[in-house]
């Protein structure tokens, strides 16, 4: 018995647009446990609708955002105390459909809202209020910021020790989160270098603040690092893993700070990591009096509220640029509906995209009753 909020009684099983919500939905669930993405997880079809305890709200998500991370979580990789099967994605943008009695103190039937929360990749999420984060319209852009803009902002303010004249290295720079690192980055008053796979990539890295781009399927990145910054880089934001860690590492200036924020290079490999030459790394931080720092979102929460709003503040005073991709020039077009979840995390793992990876859940609006 998990009160729901009593609106005329039928008014809390009726979404704002006066449709019921359904008693089953689609959801994706892991089923086993499997570096590939597309062998570990099924698209369930008859799930039943969870209801909201008293302190939750139920989100029909419109937009979910897409993360290299997915694949980690479907490999048992986070939590090897998870067995499947689970509910998986992380993050969602949607409408408030229903809610608890305690809930309503805050929220309101029809209010958009963004979250963070295993088991996105749903038609309906129960979403904590207390976790919710209420935004001024549904838009696939403030999902960009939920844990790509989060993920910047919070390992460059706390690790990256960032001012002016500083030289920053962004490693896949014209992805979902290397876009936010480029542009607080040159916020900073920093020399903001980018690595990308296109000349597209450059083009649009460019246009968002970065002082020189490196085409690394064109350049050698570590040719070009040695002749325009033979002093080396101050910081460098890495999420590639492999031969561009260890490229990055030997870049580093006196004191330089590599953060690790992924390495997408390695999590479709049966242990989700690429080999790197940490032989020599005691040798190489001590000759520089360098670092190498480890950043995991989930261990800096504290300050995920505080980086939110600052975020949403510039976001919408036209200050930041959240570029979303919803794989418009993939092979089988956009990225529509929880089956072609499948096909953004191929894009992903091919370096296709721009920005953020977005599915949209499209809702048919049901008969009124």
């Amino acid at each position: 018995s998990r009160p729901i909020l009593d609106m005329s009684y039928s008014r809390h099983f009726l979404d704002f647009q006066g449709s019921s919500i359904p008693s089953s939905m689609k959801k994706l669930v892991v089923t086993k446990l499997s570096q590939n993405f597309r062998e570990a997880v099924i698209l369930q079809q008859d799930a039943p609708v969870p209801l909201p305890g008293d302190g939750d709200l139920l989100v029909r998500n419109r937009f979910v955002g897409i993360n290299a991370s997915d694949i980690n979580y479907s490999a048992g990789r986070y939590d090897a105390s998870v067995k499947p099967p689970f509910d998986i994605g992380f993050e969602g943008v949607g409408d408030v459909v229903a809610l608890g009695l305690s809930a309503s103190a805050d929220y309101t039937v029809g209010q958009a809202v963004a979250y963070v929360k295993a088991g996105s990749f749903a038609e309906y999420t129960v979403v904590p209020a207390r976790h919710a984060v209420p935004l001024p319209s549904v838009k696939p852009e403030f999902l960009t910021l939920m844990v790509s803009g989060a993920t910047a902002y919070i390992s460059l303010k706390e690790l990256g020790n960032l001012s002016e004249g500083k030289k920053v290295l962004v490693t896949a720079a014209a992805g979902g989160t290397g876009q936010f690192a480029v542009q607080l980055a040159k916020k900073a008053k920093c020399h903001v270098i980018g690595t990308c796979s296109s000349d597209e990539k450059g083009g649009f890295l460019k246009s968002i603040g970065c002082d020189r781009t490196i085409n690394y399927k064109t350049e050698n990145v570590e040719s070009v690092l040695r002749k325009d910054y033979p002093e080396g880089v101050d910081v460098v934001y890495e999420s590639v893993g492999g031969k561009m860690f260890d490229l990055a590492l030997n870049s580093l200036a006196i004191k330089g700070r590599l953060i690790v924020i992924g390495f997408i290079a390695g999590y479709q490999n049966p242990t989700g990591l690429q080999p790197i030459r940490a032989e020599l790394l005691p040798a190489k931080l001590l000759k520089k009096s360098a670092s190498v720092q480890g950043f995991f979102l989930n261990h800096y929460l504290s300050e995920y509220k505080m980086a939110l709003t600052h975020l949403l503040e510039m976001y919408e005073r036209g200050d930041l640029v959240c570029e979303v991709d919803f794989g418009d020039m993939s092979p089988e077009g956009k990225f529509t509906g929880l089956e072609s979840v499948f096909r953004a995390v191929d894009y992903m793992y091919m370096g296709k995209n721009i920005g953020k990876i977005v599915v949209e859940l499209p809702h048919s609006v049901n008969s009124k009753l």
